[in-house]
């Protein structure tokens, strides 16, 4: 199965900002709800955000107001501007659909320094 690719993480001070990129070749990735995961040492995997094929969109309480999740259809193309950065952001970051239905990718590491 066709695997999602992230990309966009790295080392950050606190404050700071980042933009991740997910991209997945073919032709219902538009039309899925595509969520943002992560994935901190020793923590389970948490959805943090989504968007649906219409664009709505929807955040976790630890995010909500610091990250905004976007859409790209014609690119197949979902990104994460992060901003405001903390050090609990810490955490190797995921896309699949809102139901895991992709096989997972290998994610992007985002490091934030305090």
């Amino acid at each position: 199965q066709v695997q999602p690719v992230e990309s966009g993480g790295g080392l950050v001070q606190a404050g700071g900002s980042l933009r991740l990129s997910c991209t997945r070749s073919g032709s219902t990735f538009s039309l899925n709800d595509i969520g943002w995961y992560r994935q901190a040492p020793g923590k389970q995997r948490e959805l943090v955000a989504h968007v649906s094929g219409l664009g709505f969109t929807n955040y976790a309480n630890s995010v909500k107001g610091r990250f905004t999740i976007s859409r790209d259809n014609a690119k197949n193309t979902v990104y994460l501007q992060m901003n405001n950065l903390k050090p609990e952001d810490t955490a190797v970051y995921y896309c699949n659909t809102v139901s895991q239905r992709y096989s997972w990718g290998q994610g992007t590491q985002v490091t934030v320094a305090s």
